[in-house]
């Protein structure tokens, strides 16, 4: 199973070599934590994490 990576940017989490969310490359197999946002507009986490983008994130990336 292919490893997956979180984007230091904006912390999607991708099986790819680039962020499906920002198109970023920055990318690290050194995170924590997982949210899962399906509705950003109506997420008070989402809008607190300022994320806009229904994905699959971390919460923290190192």
């Amino acid at each position: 199973m292919p490893k997956e990576l979180a984007c230091k940017n904006c912390k999607a989490i991708t099986i790819g070599k680039v962020c499906p969310v920002c198109h970023s490359t920055d990318l690290s197999s050194d995170w924590t934590g997982i949210i899962i946002v399906f509705n950003p507009e109506k997420s008070q986490i989402a809008q607190t994490l300022e994320i806009k983008t229904a994905h699959k994130y971390a919460l923290k990336v190192s």
